[in-house]
């Protein structure tokens, strides 16, 4: 009988919640040690609901990274994205409820008055790198504390990776007794093809100004693999046509920017070559478009 088979074994299911940019993927990726899930300092950059999938010799956590749950728009896609948080808080045997240290706003809280008392809910209070002195840290979680029955409650440095395998610990008691749920060789539930489509959007939020990032999306419209390389036809979808020469750059050197910082990463995860080539195409209302929404998997 191996580890994974033996009596005692934990598995489960352990959803990431918080408002949008508390460092929710961030905190996903070292939690998995592998870059799954993508990351930018621009609020609500994650759309989709992942897992992310952690085994070792007693348990295995299965971790949901969820959309900023928000109120500010209200676009079909917004309203998907909140429809994705509440959901999967029905369906998790842990909570992982992120914020940021000394800072706890309404938004926190619409997310906090989400949170159910019967499932266990861990407070992991990220970002503690942002400030000296840590002194002040102990009455902002005192008045935290009081706002909810927290099974535990963890400082954190998702970025600095400070604490991080401590709240695999914390989570580990609150699993319940399951075979694994995934491979054992797993780290995540998404295919190929869509982590692609991320990386790709990713540097769309990392190089492109404040706004245009939300007005855009990524379809792989092809994805090939053989033993030696991945072939990768793309479209950036964006809303205006105003936004496509911001887009493609003078002589077309951000969109080679874009597409090269994304194929680098997408060679490093898929550990092979990567021929990559996108096509930026404007697609008005997208974000309100039903079958649009259907074909990106947010519908």
């Amino acid at each position: 009988m191996t580890p994974m088979q033996s009596e005692g074994f934990r598995a489960g299911y352990i959803a990431i919640v918080g408002r949008p940019n508390v460092g929710k993927s961030t905190l996903l990726n070292h939690l998995v040690q592998q870059k799954i899930s993508i990351t930018s300092r621009k609020a609500q950059t994650t759309r989709y609901r992942i897992h992310g999938i952690l085994t070792d010799s007693r348990s295995q956590f299965v971790f949901v990274d969820t959309p900023g749950f928000q109120k500010q728009y209200t676009n079909r896609m917004n309203t998907a994205m909140n429809k994705v948080v509440s959901q999967s808080l029905q369906e998790v045997d842990v909570v992982l409820f992120v914020i940021e240290a000394l800072h706890f706003s309404e938004q926190d809280q619409l997310v906090l008055n989400l949170l159910s008392k019967a499932v266990p809910v861990i407070l992991v209070v990220n970002k503690i790198d942002k400030f000296s002195d840590k002194s002040r840290l102990l009455p902002f979680l005192d008045d935290v504390d009081k706002r909810f029955d927290f099974e535990a409650i963890i400082p954190v440095s998702a970025l600095n990776q400070v604490q991080v395998s401590e709240v695999v610990e914390l989570i580990r008691p609150c699993l319940p007794e399951n075979p694994p749920l995934f491979d054992v060789d797993a780290i995540t539930d998404r295919s190929s093809r869509f982590i692609a489509a991320e990386l790709l959007r990713e540097k769309l939020f990392r190089l492109i100004g404040d706004e245009i990032p939300y007005s855009t999306s990524v379809v792989v419209d092809q994805f090939t693999e053989t033993d030696k390389l991945i072939t990768i036809y793309a479209t950036i979808l964006i809303d205006k046509s105003g936004q496509k020469a911001i887009v493609i750059g003078k002589n077309g050197g951000k969109l080679k920017l874009i597409a090269s910082q994304a194929r680098k990463d997408m060679e490093t995860l898929f550990d092979k070559k990567v021929f990559l080539q996108v096509w930026v195409k404007v697609r008005s209302g997208w974000a309100d478009d039903i079958a649009v929404l259907r074909q990106l998997g947010h519908e």
